[in-house]
């Protein structure tokens, strides 16, 4: 399967893997890259530059290719993470989620490949002019934070329709025919998380894991419960897709309180110290439902591959 994204990036299979802050480490990143797609570390907003640094060299083992992901938001206070992440000489950065223009440009003059992730036709366009190499359009069905405004699908045909750069879709895509179905469209290629949080490289833990197998296709829910209790400044258009349970059942038409309410804020902290996922929360997308064990990631990127047999068919 050769389309721009293989050409551009010595790539075997046109899938990336979305920078997940937490699951999406070094580890993951170059087990990844390994495996013929190319791995990306996710930064959240606590990581220091020496953090960046470290993981940096793990994706990039052997000198292979790597990404790195990073926030907007969180760049505006802590330039330390762009300084950081270009001093590691990555592939590809990836800045979104706020004003992303002038990190574009900066990381443009460094020589490195810049994208970001829009979650509507404006993002895309925003993007476009801010000379990005190419645009992730993200669909509302992804895991972890982005907007939930559009499908992955309608958005994808309509930003095809309106951009010049290329373009990778993201949102519920977990294995081939997924692939297929976007690169049918048009898209270069993939941005996929959820389907690489069920692997032993993911940096997560086994009852994460076990958690992420039981739950089903609709056992997902979106909204800011999350950011809220841990007194993270989030932009409001940005809320977060994770597995839905009790503590966000109790919450999420209750935010006003909750930024209040201290006991609850230590509540989350403890649960996730315990791993109690009736409280805790798991980023994940609607592809969760299709997660059933454990798998390597190069069992996953293998499935991937299929989609070259599906897109003969037609």
């Amino acid at each position: 399967m050769r389309t721009w994204l293989t050409d551009t990036f010595g790539l075997d299979l046109p899938v990336i893997g979305a920078p997940m802050a937490g699951p999406g480490e070094g580890k993951l990143a170059a087990a990844v890259s390994a495996g013929g797609a190319l791995g990306m570390v996710g930064v959240h907003g606590a990581r220091s530059g020496e953090w960046i640094g470290e993981q940096a060299a793990v994706a990039g083992v052997n000198g292979q290719r790597f990404g790195i992901g990073l926030m907007a938001w969180v760049l505006d206070t802590r330039v330390e993470q762009l300084e950081a992440a270009i001093a590691a000489r990555p592939a590809l950065v990836s800045v979104s989620f706020g004003a992303f223009e002038p990190y574009v440009t900066r990381l443009r003059d460094a020589g490195i490949a810049v994208t970001t992730q829009a979650g509507n036709l404006d993002d895309a366009l925003r993007a476009e002019r801010a000379g990005v190499d190419f645009v992730v359009v993200r669909g509302g069905e992804g895991g972890g934070h982005g907007r939930n405004e559009v499908g992955t699908l309608p958005l994808l045909q309509t930003v095809l329709d309106r951009v010049d750069v290329p373009v990778v879709a993201a949102g519920g895509i977990a294995g081939a025919r997924g692939l297929a179905a976007v690169l049918a469209a048009g898209a270069v290629g993939a941005w996929v998380g959820t389907a690489f949080l069920g692997c032993r490289e993911a940096g997560n833990s086994v009852a994460a894991r076990q958690a992420l197998f039981a739950a089903t296709d609709t056992g997902t829910a979106y909204g800011a419960v999350f950011d809220v209790a841990q007194r993270q400044s989030w932009p409001k258009e940005y809320g977060g897709r994770g597995l839905r349970n009790k503590y966000f059942d109790t919450w999420h038409d209750r935010l006003d309180d909750l930024a209040r309410d201290d006991e609850a804020a230590q509540e989350l902290a403890t649960a996730r110290e315990n791993e109690d996922y009736d409280t805790a929360y798991l980023y994940a997308g609607q592809g969760v439902g299709l997660l059933t064990q454990e798998r390597s990631v190069s069992d996953v990127l293998a499935d991937f591959a299929g989609a070259e047999q599906l897109l003969k068919r037609f």
